[in-house]
């Protein structure tokens, strides 16, 4: 294998997480083409190069098509456009990754050595999902040679569906996530004590906790860093302690948690937050400050003995009133045992991990001298229902 050719539905620019975190070091040893969702309504098809890091180069389509996401009518287009840079690059020998299972018919013309799902999200659950993404999964299950989760709760959920499927829950770079990053200016003007969040801001956070958390202590500073997406951003409560400073570049983000006394984790409990496994655990961790969580299921089984789990604002106050008054042994104690999580778990690894897997997954292939995958067309037909000539149609 030469190449990683990537399908993303997230954006290389948007919130910096898990894809960029592997991808980035797997481009040591592989090159990355990152294939973006498509930019609708376009003056012309055509492909946006953009070198994003060392090793990786994001290809952004911008198309005529009025849909959005890797949606069927970009199909023809997408396939094309894909085809001819790969041939113009003479990109020959690669294998396809995928984040997204909508964007397995857009490589129905590829002809990849091998296939990876890497499964950071149940999409299905998410607001919008278009009802096409179940079978779409069962076929890229059938395809993939190696399947990664992004949790215990989404290989739980994953194991039995494909015979070579591996639980990666979400990481942590603890030197970039160090304690004692001074405060960032956009919050120096924020009394304390204050209580923080960052990460994306739609349907999986309970936008009432954090309203009911406010409201029972007004001399407590709410932070709020995120992106607002998906939903209506008049439904963010707004209050005189609650303060929404919107997106941060991903450099940026140490410098606003070490400036918080506790970090939050307000997540509703609903479909789209069943399988998750929020990043930003083990990045408040690594900056040295306590948390308290909703109880999702991927932070309770790991770390349920250092974030207290709360189910309300009450119980979210009283939680957040113990670390304030913590005597420093209760601290000791507790960043001892942090020290002990961080020091079992890091994006380096993780992505030397999946590298061995995905070269004995090649040399598997090679053993068996078998040839490029089973074509992508027909495992579509076969979870729909229909033919391979009618899905490649």
């Amino acid at each position: 294998m030469k190449s990683l050719v990537v399908f993303s539905h997230l954006r290389w620019n948007f919130v910096y997480q898990r894809p960029q975190h592997l991808l980035t070091r797997l481009a040591a040893r592989w090159p990355v083409i990152f294939i973006e969702e498509p930019i609708p309504n376009a003056a012309e098809d055509r492909i946006e190069y953009i070198a994003a890091a060392p090793g990786v180069e994001v290809w952004r389509p911008h198309l005529r098509g009025a849909a959005h996401g890797f949606h069927a009518d970009h199909k023809a287009a997408l396939q094309r456009l894909v085809g001819k840079c790969l041939q113009e690059q003479r990109i020959d020998d690669y294998w396809l990754w995928f984040y997204t299972p909508m964007a397995l018919p857009m490589a129905e013309k590829l002809e990849p050595e091998g296939i990876i799902f890497d499964c950071m999200d149940e999409l299905s659950k998410f607001r919008g999902a278009p009802a096409e993404l179940l079978d779409q999964e069962t076929a890229l299950f059938k395809a993939a040679d190696v399947v990664f989760t992004g949790g215990r709760s989404l290989y739980n959920a994953k194991k039995s569906r494909h015979r070579n499927v591996h639980c990666f829950p979400s990481s942590v770079d603890a030197l970039h996530f160090r304690a004692g990053t001074p405060d960032h200016p956009q919050q120096k003007h924020i009394p304390g004590p204050r209580l923080g969040y960052c990460g994306v801001i739609d349907e999986r956070i309970d936008l009432d906790l954090i309203a009911g958390i406010a409201d029972t202590r007004p001399d407590w500073q709410i932070v709020m860093v995120g992106p607002v997406v998906k939903i209506d951003p008049a439904s963010c409560p707004q209050r005189p302690n609650i303060h929404w400073l919107g997106q941060q570049d991903y450099q940026d983000l140490p410098a606003f948690i070490n400036g918080w006394d506790v970090c939050l984790l307000p997540f509703a409990l609903n479909e789209s937050t069943r399988f998750i496994s929020p990043t930003k655990t083990l990045e408040y961790m690594a900056c040295g400050r306590p948390s308290v969580s909703t109880a999702i299921r991927d932070v309770v089984e790991p770390y349920g003995h250092v974030v207290p789990i709360r189910a309300d604002a009450a119980g979210f106050v009283a939680a957040c009133e113990d670390f304030l008054q913590a005597q420093p042994g209760q601290r000791a104690v507790h960043d001892r045992a942090v020290a002990d999580i961080l020091a079992r778990t890091s994006w380096d690894a993780t992505a030397e991990q999946m590298a061995v897997l995905i070269a004995k997954a090649e040399a598997a292939r090679e053993a068996r001298e078998l040839p490029a995958v089973a074509s992508i067309a027909t495992e579509l037909a076969r979870a729909s229902g229909g033919s391979a000539g009618m899905a490649a149609n």
